[in-house]
């Protein structure tokens, strides 16, 4: 890590501040000084209580200068204006207040944003923001299903426009309300009442003429539909989209009406679904954790990639599937735990990842600490720079590797060189005196 002198000089650079501010951990105040010296309010905007000490907070909040000393607060409020959703502990720092206080605001926006991220609300405090007088705080309040909406407020949610959607795809449903929604002539409130999982085998019956992909499909993943008729659904909005269809795609790909269902069935039920055409259905089965090994055997040979790659992360996982997924496919660095942190993984394997002809399935032999320099510098002339990058904050780098890549073409990969650990103070001033800082 960077000693604070190198973090006080660079503090005089924009792009400096930028780095320094995106640290994790507490700033020394020498630190936070030369930030508010040469940034200002603008550096004052990320001043929180987790960044600074007890010291500088008092120092910045009796600052001279106003756009120092409100900076962090007048930032947050501006969120708030914005309905930008904001973590309950920064309202909370922002606005003095704890939460419960806050979520009685005068200000409506400030009570919507209590809504969209004080999820562990209490019941009196829910109450309250249901029965609020402002529309866009009612349906905040139900946009989540924590802190959920009481059952002696649900026909008073339904028949409100704000929260009626939002509710209609949660809570259960009477034949009567069923019939008011779904004639309610909204989009939105017919694909959630589509959507709810407490639908009966009759309000499913009727929603099956609706001319709606997103609705088509949620009817699809409906525990109440045969197989016949849910390859039926899924056929007529394939044929949507290869005319062309937007609505069809989204309700193909992005529909988040999943057969959660199918998770609570019997064994023998779920093992039903194994030939299912419909990867939503394979999904929820590799995503078990009890199927027998003949199942787990079909699930790791699935077509799909995201079902193999899901079944892989049951726990007792075989280290060659494991081994041979990343192989082929290399790892999904979006989603946490990776395959290759799996307790089967055979971590002694990284290392031959180097010298696959796919790029992704090489960047993933960075996950090896201890990977050999010479691997390394294989990966240090590869013509994607992502695959530089990774080698640019690898903690095995060289001083002649880490060098040659801070005079590397593309300016992330240069970034990661310059914020690698290893890179060495007194080099770190020497980049710092030729910048001119």
């Amino acid at each position: 890590m960077a000693p604070d002198d190198v973090l006080v000089r660079l503090a005089a650079h924009a792009a400096g501040r930028h780095g320094v501010e995106q640290r994790d951990g507490r700033l020394a105040d020498a630190v936070v000084e030369a930030l508010l010296t040469h940034g200002g309010g603008d550096s004052g905007v990320l001043m929180r209580q987790s960044l600074i000490s007890p010291e500088m907070r008092r120092r910045i909040a009796t600052h001279s200068d106003r756009a120092i000393r409100d900076a962090y607060a007048d930032f947050i409020r501006s969120m708030v204006d914005l309905g930008v959703p904001t973590h309950i502990d920064a309202l909370e720092e922002a606005y003095g207040e704890p939460p419960k206080a806050l979520a009685g605001a005068p200000d409506p926006k400030l009570r919507a944003a209590v809504a969209q991220t004080w999820w562990k609300r209490p019941v009196e405090v829910q109450v309250n923001l249901l029965a609020d007088p402002d529309p866009q705080v009612r349906a905040a309040a139900t946009a989540h299903e924590e802190p959920g909406v009481p059952p002696e407020w649900w026909e008073r949610c339904l028949a409100d426009p704000a929260t009626r959607a939002n509710v209609a795809r949660r809570v259960p449903l009477t034949w009567e309300q069923f019939l008011a929604l779904t004639r309610d002539g909204d989009d939105d409130v017919r694909q959630a009442v589509a959507a709810n999982p407490h639908l009966t085998a009759d309000m499913a019956a009727r929603l099956l003429d609706v001319d709606d992909p997103v609705v088509r499909i949620a009817l699809a993943h409906s525990q109440h539909v045969d197989a016949k008729t849910r390859d039926g659904l899924y056929a007529h909005v394939e044929g949507q989209r290869a005319d062309g269809s937007i609505e069809a795609e989204v309700a193909l790909s992005w529909n988040p009406a999943r057969p959660g269902w199918l998770s609570e069935a019997s064994l023998a039920e779920r093992l039903t679904y194994l030939d299912c055409r419909h990867v939503a259905f394979r999904l929820v089965l590799a995503a078990c954790r009890d199927l027998p090994q003949e199942a787990w055997r079909r699930l790791d040979k699935d077509p799909d990639l995201q079902v193999r790659r899901t079944a892989a992360r049951r726990p007792d996982a075989p280290p060659e599937i494991l081994e041979r997924l990343v192989r082929a496919h290399g790892d999904v660095f979006h989603l946490s735990p990776l395959l290759v942190e799996h307790p089967n993984f055979p971590r002694h394997m990284l290392r031959t990842l180097a010298d696959e002809p796919d790029p992704h399935v090489r960047y993933v032999a960075l996950q090896d600490p201890e990977l050999p320099v010479p691997a390394l510098e294989r990966l240090a002339v590869a013509e994607e720079s992502f695959v530089r990058r990774g080698v640019a904050r690898h903690p095995n780098i060289t001083d002649v590797l880490l060098e040659r890549l801070l005079s590397d073409s593309n300016p992330e990969v240069v970034h990661g060189a310059a914020a690698n650990p290893a890179l060495r103070p007194e080099r770190m001033h020497r980049i710092l005196t030729d910048a001119g800082l």
